[in-house]
């Protein structure tokens, strides 16, 4: 009798066990569903506050485009009408009321937009104006034409003889201060005794464009006083070595590397190359100078223009 009230006892907490487990399990899941249910409203709460911040900005970036005269390519809205990218409807679109069709004209690309007579005017005087300040941009950046774009230096004729296909010529292996000699040809047989061309100091055009002469190339031109009787190669001052540069104060030295004949630099600036009274050569009046050493001059002649 006993052993059977133990055994009934037993069920009954095995019973009201089982209950306490099923009801904690209830509980824990409602607990992981509100969990679940906070984290979504969380995450929603987010998204929609991002959702509102890209918005924002997309308006922003749409008005500055806007006043920036970019143009806006419609985009479709939900409902099929085409709407302006920054959210005004297109004016071109027309709608029916009811069931009937919403009808979209679709933008046209590239249309030719017929402006008026002024306005062309505008648009023609507002682009002239820009391709003179590109103009003026340009010159700006390229220095002036004078005495300064011309590659000027001392040299040394090494050797000199005579064209082998020109009697009026010479041909000479001139230093300039470089890794070998430039080969030169002058026309200066009628002027210059070719024993007075040996080793001779001289000043020399160096960025002359390399050019032909009786099928030599002539790599520089000897700089001389010229009269209409007389020509004279111009004497660097005493001490001047080979590749010494020549300055004219006043025009900084910017020497193209090579002269664009087509710009006709050096005859421009040839007209004021000259030798004064004393014959020293000046540009402008103000003397050829080698920099510590002296000015550059004409032996004997004076007053006549320097070829």
């Amino acid at each position: 009798m006993a052993s059977s009230n133990v055994l009934e006892r037993l069920e009954l907490r095995a019973v009201e066990a089982e209950k306490l487990i099923e009801s904690l399990k209830l509980e824990v899941a409602d607990i992981k569903k509100s969990s679940s249910s906070l984290g979504r409203v969380k995450l929603e709460v987010e998204n929609e506050r991002l959702r509102k911040e890209v918005e924002e900005w997309k308006d922003k970036l749409i008005k500055l485009e806007v006043t920036n005269g970019k143009l806006q390519i419609p985009l479709p809205s939900q409902n099929g009408v085409s709407t302006a990218a920054c959210g005004e409807r297109l004016p071109q679109q027309k709608e029916r009321t009811g069931s009937s069709e919403v009808k979209v004209k679709p933008p046209v690309e590239d249309a030719p937009v017929e402006s008026k007579p002024e306005d062309r005017k505008k648009k023609e005087k507002k682009q002239q104006v820009g391709d003179e300040s590109k103009k003026g941009k340009a010159t700006s950046e390229e220095p002036p034409v004078d005495v300064g774009r011309l590659d000027l230096r001392v040299g040394r004729i090494v050797e000199a003889k005579r064209h082998p296909d020109a009697d009026s010529l010479y041909l000479e292996q001139v230093d300039v201060g470089e890794e070998k000699c430039r080969t030169v040809v002058s026309g200066l047989v009628k002027h210059v005794p070719l024993e007075d061309m040996q080793g001779r100091m001289a000043v020399l055009l160096c960025n002359l464009k390399p050019a032909k002469m009786r099928g030599v190339t002539s790599e520089a031109m000897v700089m001389c006083a010229s009269s209409p009787d007389k020509v004279e190669i111009l004497a660097p001052p005493g001490g001047s070595v080979p590749g010494d540069l020549v300055h004219v104060e006043g025009y900084p030295r910017a020497p193209d590397l090579v002269l664009n004949p087509k710009k006709k630099v050096f005859e421009t600036v040839a007209p004021d190359l000259l030798t004064d009274g004393a014959g020293v050569a000046t540009y402008k009046g103000v003397p050829l100078a080698v920099p510590g050493k002296g000015v550059v001059s004409a032996p004997t002649l004076a007053g006549v223009h320097i070829k």
